[in-house]
């Protein structure tokens, strides 16, 4: 009787730990969709950086943290079984952790007293938040359909 409740909690956890999982792909669409949202409404560079660095950039990266975790720890709970589906969100974490990191550092290296540089700044990272959400939405679906 214990090893048959044994499993069913294990099955539970890994159950919950997916759910978690998504939840959290989830939030890295809706991040996405923010970020991109916010930067097409402001036209003030310097209130821009403030509020990427206050709140977006640590919004970002705390919920791809999540993400993350989570994923590892389902790794873990599937005693680290790497199927084509895992490598292939692992590289997409890769790739989003890269794609931000060069959005954040041309953010970081604007001028202040240049008017056109947020003009200029707007299009690479427009394009970036889009890449970003084509990938997760391709992801997701796959894992959510498949």
């Amino acid at each position: 009787m214990s090893i048959f409740y044994y499993n069913f909690g294990m099955n539970e956890m890994y159950n919950m730990g997916l759910s978690l999982h998504s939840i959290g792909a989830g939030a890295i669409l809706a991040v996405i969709f923010i970020n991109l949202f916010i930067l097409m409404s402001y036209n003030d560079l310097k209130k821009y950086k403030r509020l990427h660095s206050i709140v977006l950039w640590p919004m970002t990266f705390s919920v791809l943290g999540f993400v993350i975790f989570t994923g590892v720890v389902m790794m873990a709970a599937k005693h680290l079984d790497f199927t084509f589906a895992n490598i292939v969100m692992i590289i997409i974490s890769i790739v989003y952790i890269f794609l931000e990191a060069k959005r954040v550092k041309s953010l970081k290296y604007l001028s202040d007293t240049k008017d056109h540089a947020f003009n200029a700044y707007k299009p690479m990272a427009r394009s970036i938040l889009q890449i970003e959400f084509v990938l997760i939405v391709l992801i997701s679906l796959w894992m959510w359909f498949l």
